[in-house]
């Protein structure tokens, strides 16, 4: 089974779609990345480590933004780790929340879950068919 462990916002592309990838591990235990502790995240932390991935979903879409645990001006990517806050959440704009709920996605939170959230709104995670690192 694998567990979400970081979204890794990667900007837009040249049609102003949001980019994100959602990486997934086989374990929530001992994941770090560089910068995980920097507080506030500002845009400092990377990635985890890449013995921590598994699995690794794009995610492109107009349709939502998401703040990001990353960008937080106030907290770090270990408060997300301690479940002091989401990963990731969908940014308020011009949705309106008490017709829809709102996107949220949280560190360890199980593949399927996350999936399935983004399916119930059209949205559909690209997997790469082998995702293979080079050490």
């Amino acid at each position: 089974m694998n567990y979400l462990i970081y979204i890794n916002g990667m900007g837009p592309n040249y049609k102003g779609e949001n980019i994100y990838e959602f990486i997934f591990g086989e374990s929530i235990d001992d994941v770090w990345g560089e910068n995980w502790e920097a507080r506030p995240a500002n845009g400092y932390p990377n990635p985890p480590d890449v013995e921590h991935v598994n699995k690794v979903g794009t995610l492109v879409t107009g349709d939502i933004t998401l703040e990001l645990v990353q960008n937080s001006d106030v907290f770090s990517v270990q408060d997300s780790i301690d479940g002091v806050l989401a990963l990731g959440w969908e940014k308020e704009e011009e949705i309106d929340f008490s017709l829809i709920k709102r996107l949220v996605f949280k560190y360890g939170e199980k593949e399927q879950d996350v999936k399935d959230k983004l399916y119930g709104r059209d949205l559909v995670l690209q997997f790469d068919k082998k995702v293979v690192y080079e050490h």
